[in-house]
């Protein structure tokens, strides 16, 4: 019997005049089935953490996961959310790093950066898709402008793996973070793999938690890794018709 996967997608520094050189399009995923479990499971380690309104969180309910807020006062918290991540093996991420976005775009391959955003997308997911298995698809909404490219990338999906029944890719849709913990977990994932890549260490906190990842990995975070690492994937991207 075809098994259902949820794939939740974010990304990091993705905009062309956004002041970071460095970009990447990250993506956790995992059996469908799975991710009722999964997000009670991620909201129950807010709660254990017990995250203070004087940080900024009002309650746990409302509170979302990013890498963006990561700090030494809940430095806690991080942590068991990324010893959850390695030890839970239901849970797999995989992300594309550019480390030229500018030249990228200088390279005459795509002129326009949304085009350019959705070709990376299809790096990104075409490897994990089985035609065994079926696919759901959630992207982290960037606008409501690109209803056509988000058609376009699920006809390309379709289309790479025979699926003319529509029955392998069943949908890709944009939701906001709020909606997810899964999408929350993407967003932090990709946070760190953009910091590691961009060799930033401004934050004692951030680079204590790369440490830690890069422990429970066994590899720097920016080593590029096998195409189908089981638990954390890693490829370098020069030009939007490969990865390296």
């Amino acid at each position: 019997m075809a098994e259902i996967y949820n794939i939740y997608c974010d990304e990091s520094c993705h905009l062309p005049n956004d002041q970071s050189e460095v970009m990447v399009l990250g993506c956790v995923w995992c059996a469908a089935d799975r991710v009722p479990e999964i997000a009670v499971r991620l909201r129950e380690i807010k709660q254990d953490a017990g995250l203070r309104a004087s940080e900024g969180h009002v309650n746990v309910g409302t509170f979302e996961l990013k890498w963006s807020r990561v700090s030494k006062g809940g430095l806690k918290y991080y942590r068991d959310v990324v010893d959850y991540f390695f030890d839970d093996d239901d849970l797999h991420y995989r992300c594309l790093v550019v480390p030229k976005k500018r030249e990228l775009f200088r390279s005459g391959e795509a002129s326009e950066s949304d085009l350019w955003y959705y070709r990376l997308c299809f790096l990104l997911f075409e490897p994990l898709i089985d035609p065994r298995h079926k696919y759901r698809i959630y992207l982290d909404i960037k606008d409501t402008q690109n209803e056509h490219r988000r058609r376009g990338l699920q006809e390309s999906l379709r289309t790479a793996r025979g699926d003319s029944k529509q029955s392998i890719v069943e949908r890709i849709q944009q939701m906001r973070s709020h909606e997810s913990e899964v999408l929350q977990l993407a967003d932090f994932l990709t946070g760190a793999v953009r910091y590691a890549n961009a060799g930033l260490n401004g934050s004692a906190a951030k680079v204590e938690l790369l440490k830690r990842i890069e422990r429970r990995l066994g590899r720097p975070l920016d080593d590029a890794t096998w195409m189908r690492d089981p638990k954390m994937s890693i490829h370098r991207v020069q030009r939007v018709g490969g990865v390296i």
